[in-house]
C-alpha cells in the first residue's frame, strides 16, 4: 500500500494517513437533506468522497463508505404540506431521485445509507445518555447542550468560546440557557414526531449523523478514519457533531476530517437568493453525469469549482477523447486475441503520486492525459507493437477506473473478428462498397 497524504481539517495540516485498524478504512460522508430536487453542489462531495473511496479500494483497503439522508427537518415538513403528500412519500421520492443521480455521475453507492427515522429508538438514547450525564439539560420538553461544559469546543473550525460569545443572544421563545448551546431534542405538535421521555419532538440536526455514526461503527466505539462533507457543514454541524462525541464517548468522532469546496456558476456563487441553482438532473439530462463528473476534477476538491458552459462542454470533449481512445485500443487489442480484462497496470506513476497527495485530481488528470496521447498513437501505428499497447491501454483504463470516468469497452465475438477481417480483405481488394457495407454493421455494433 501506498502513502496517502490528506489535508486534515482538524489542525488545518497535510497528514500521513494512518488507519485505525490496519488494512481497513471507515468513511462517513454526510449526505443531503431530502425535501426537493438536488442540485449540482450536492454531487460535489458525492464525487470527491467516490474519488477517495476508489483510491483506498486500489490500493487494497476494505474499505465501509457510510452517507445518510436526512429525511428530518422542517423544510421537508413545509415542502410536504404543499404538495398535500406525505413526509414519508415526499423523502422516499427524492431519495429515489439523489440514488438515479448518483449511479449517473458514476459514484458507488454508499454501503450503508442511514436515515434518521429509522435510527429514532438510538437517537433518543445518546440523547438521554447526555442528559444523564449532566452534558445536556432539559427546558420545557426541548434538550439542549451545554456547549461551555465540552472542553476544545471549536478546535475544528478555529471559532474561539470567547469569539461565538461575542454578538450571541437568546431568540424570542428560545429555552436555552446559553445562547452557544444547540437542540438536541425539539417539542413540536406540527409534523412526524415521535415519544421520547421529554414528551413528543424530533431530533436536532447535529444529533442525527453522531447517533448513526456511533451506531453503525460500533465496534470502533463510534470513532472513525474520514468524515467528510462540504466546508458549509464545518461550522456548526461538524463542530456541534464533535462536542456530542466528546461529552458522550471521549473522542472527537474522527481522526481526519476533510471539506470540499463549493460550486460556483459562471465564478459566481450558487445560491437561492440569486436564482442561479442549477438542479443536478437537468445536467444529467443536457451533458450527461460524467463529464459533470470529469469537470469537477479538474479542480482540486478544497477549491472552488467553476461550471459554466464552457467548463461543461471541455469535459465533454476530454471524456470523448478517453473512450474513443480506449475503444479504439481495445478493439486492436481484442483483435489480436489479446483479452483486455485480464491486463494490469502500475502502481507507480506520476498519476498515483497525484492522488495520493491530498486527492490532488488536477495533476492526475495531466497525467491521464498523457498516456491517452500516448495510447492514441500506439493504436493508430501501422505497425503496432501490441506489448507496448497493451501496458498504455492497462495503465489508461486503471486511471479512468479510480476517477469513476466509468465507460463501456467492447468485447469482441469471433463473428465480430470475422467482420473486421472482411472488412480489412475489402478495403485491401478496393471493393469499396463492400468495405462501406461492413463498416456500417460493425458501427450498427458499436464497434467502430
Amino acid at each position: 500500500m501506498r502513502t496517502i497524504q490528506l489535508f486534515n481539517s482538524w489542525g488545518m495540516k497535510k497528514e500521513t494517513f494512518v488507519p485505525q485498524v490496519p488494512g481497513k478504512v471507515s468513511i462517513y460522508c454526510c449526505g443531503p437533506t431530502v425535501y426537493s430536487d438536488p442540485h449540482i453542489g450536492n454531487f460535489r462531495p458525492v464525487v470527491t468522497f467516490d474519488v477517495l473511496r476508489r483510491l483506498f479500494i486500489r490500493e487494497g483497503y476494505q474499505v465501509t463508505f457510510v452517507s445518510n439522508y436526512t429525511d428530518v427537518d422542517d423544510k421537508i415538513i413545509q415542502r410536504a404540506k404543499a404538495l398535500g403528500i406525505t413526509e414519508q412519500e415526499l423523502t422516499t421520492g427524492v431519495i429515489a431521485e439523489y440514488r438515479r443521480l448518483v449511479d449517473a455521475v458514476g459514484a458507488l453507492q454508499p454501503d450503508y445509507t442511514p436515515t434518521p427515522t429509522v435510527y429514532m429508538p438510538q437517537i433518543i438514547s445518546y440523547v438521554e445518555d447526555l442528559v444523564n450525564h449532566g452534558s445536556a439539560y432539559v427546558a420545557d420538553g426541548d434538550v439542549y447542550l451545554s456547549v461551555r461544559k465540552i472542553p476544545g469546543y471549536g478546535s475544528l473550525s478555529g471559532n474561539a468560546i470567547e469569539d461565538l460569545e461575542s454578538g450571541a443572544r437568546i431568540a424570542l421563545g428560545d429555552k436555552k440557557q446559553d445562547p452557544l448551546d444547540f437542540a438536541l431534542w425539539k417539542a413540536t405538535t406540527e409534523g412526524i414526531r415521535w415519544d421520547s421521555p421529554w414528551g413528543k419532538g424530533r431530533p436536532g440536526w447535529h444529533t442525527e449523523c453522531c447517533v448513526m455514526i456511533h451506531s453503525i461503527f460500533a465496534d470502533q466505539k463510534g470513532f472513525i478514519d474520514i468524515h467528510g462533507g462540504g466546508f458549509d457543514l464545518k461550522f456548526p454541524h461538524h463542530e456541534n457533531e464533535i462536542a456530542q462525541a466528546m461529552a458522550h464517548d471521549g473522542h472527537r468522532l474522527a481522526q481526519y476530517w476533510m471539506h470540499n469546496g463549493f460550486i460556483n456558476i459562471n465564478n459566481v456563487k450558487m445560491s437561492k437568493s440569486l436564482g442561479n441553482v442549477v438542479l443536478m438532473k437537468d445536467v444529467v439530462n443536457e451533458y450527461g453525469g460524467i463529464p459533470f463528473r470529469l469537470m469537477l476534477l479538474a479542480s482540486h476538491y478544497r477549491a472552488p469549482a467553476s461550471f459554466s458552459p464552457e467548463t461543461i462542454q471541455e469535459a465533454q470533449v476530454k471524456y470523448q477523447q478517453l473512450e474513443t481512445s480506449l475503444r479504439k485500443a481495445a478493439i486492436a487489442l481484442e483483435r489480436h486475441d489479446i483479452d483486455i480484462d485480464s491486463l494490469k497496470a502500475k502502481d507507480d506513476t506520476p498519476f498515483y503520486d497525484a492522488l495520493c497527495d491530498d486527492l490532488n485530481t488536477p495533476n492526475a488528470l495531466a497525467a491521464l492525459y498523457e498516456d491517452n496521447k500516448l495510447l492514441n498513437t500506439l493504436w493508430r501505428t501501422k505497425n503496432i507493437d501490441y506489448d507496448h499497447l497493451s501496458d498504455v491501454f492497462a495503465q489508461v483504463k486503471d486511471e479512468c477506473d479510480v476517477l469513476g470516468l466509468n465507460m463501456e469497452l467492447p468485447h469482441l465475438s469471433k463473428e465480430d473478428k470475422s467482420l473486421y477481417e472482411e472488412y480489412d480483405l475489402a478495403k485491401q481488394n478496393k471493393d469499396f462498397g463492400r468495405s462501406d457495407a461492413l463498416r456500417a454493421e460493425l458501427m450498427a455494433k458499436h464497434l467502430f
